[in-house]
């Protein structure tokens, strides 16, 4: 069996929940074994939904101390389901949630990871073969997993969410749930808008904005496109922006369709973050920004003219279409 653990954050299934089931399905279809995605908490109302993506079962773990998420005890839960259903392969989100919990759960499972795909693995006898990028996107290499359980966490939009099937019935599934040895005392969420990670389309801004008053044409942009918005470190540091807008090596690595970069010169850094885009187009007018080398396409001239005659050029063509 491929289990694939669905992400439901205050009971709400999560872009890369579908993306997730759908990889599970095509990598549980390789195999010939069924496909089963697990949900944690007691809020997760809409969880049958994940039978349209490819979940040949949907379970429930619904404990209530599960409903705010303690990496350690979800764990220990994820590590036990997967036991009792005996699933030899495991996939995850590489979120912040995925990033904390795999490399626990590979230790308690005796199972071998790869982190961060962003293709289909290969069946090879009892191998798995997957590749990935390394060194910020500019090789990838191939990893085969040997042993018998095995874990795969992968990159948000790698693959498309699927939406082909039906709901199916949510079963419950009971586990020890051991207790937690962290107390949340409240929770901070940013609402509003897509997530970085998730979106998939994106536009960000760098110094070339020259001050913070001048970000109007930036959300205005956004809007219209609906895009979420980002920014380069050096915005981020200097409280122009919040951190978590911050996109790049030190900030959040992203992979949207669409990627807008305005007033970036493109530093390695910031490219590290944002260089598995699918398209990329860079504002400057500076016509020797490294950035122009990592573009799809490119607009040399003055940001403060290009972007306002871009966002009334999208304007139009929406209510011609």
């Amino acid at each position: 069996m491929v289990l694939v653990y669905a992400e439901s954050p205050n009971g709400q299934l999560k872009k890369s929940a579908f993306e997730a089931v759908t990889y599970g399905k095509k990598v549980a279809a390789s195999l010939g074994v069924p496909c089963a995605a697990v949900v944690l908490g007691t809020n997760a109302t809409n969880a049958g939904e994940l039978g349209r993506y490819g979940a040949d079962r949907v379970l429930n773990i619904g404990e209530a101390g599960l409903n705010q998420l303690d990496n350690q005890v979800a764990t220990a839960v994820l590590a036990a389901a997967a036991e009792q259903l005996k699933a030899t392969v495991l996939i995850l989100s590489h979120s912040s949630t995925g990033k904390s919990v795999a490399g626990r759960l590979a230790v308690r499972l005796n199972a071998g990871l790869v982190s961060g795909v962003n293709s289909l693995p290969e069946v090879s006898g009892q191998e798995l073969r997957v590749k990935k990028s390394v060194f910020s996107g500019k090789a990838v290499v191939e990893y085969a997993i040997t042993s018998p359980v095995k874990i795969l966490s992968l990159m948000g939009n790698a693959v498309r969410a699927e939406n082909a099937g039906a709901p199916v019935s949510v079963e419950s599934l009971s586990v020890a749930v051991p207790a937690g040895r962290i107390r949340v005392t409240s929770v901070k969420t940013i609402e509003g808008r897509v997530p970085l990670p998730e979106a998939e389309v994106v536009v960000s801004a760098g110094r070339g904005m020259k001050d913070p008053s001048n970000w109007g044409i930036v959300e205005e942009l956004a809007e219209t496109i609906g895009a979420t918005t980002a920014c380069s470190r050096p915005v981020a540091d200097s409280h122009w922006r919040p951190h978590h807008e911050h996109v790049g090596q030190t900030g959040i690595a992203i992979r949207p369709n669409l990627y807008i970069a305005i007033g970036i010169s493109g530093a390695i850094q910031h490219l590290a973050g944002v260089n598995n885009s699918k398209v990329i187009v860079v504002i400057n007018k500076d016509a020797e920004a490294p950035f122009f080398k990592a573009a799809d396409y490119g607009v040399v001239g003055d940001l403060f003219e290009v972007v306002p005659r871009l966002t009334e050029a999208f304007r139009r063509f929406k209510a011609a279409n």
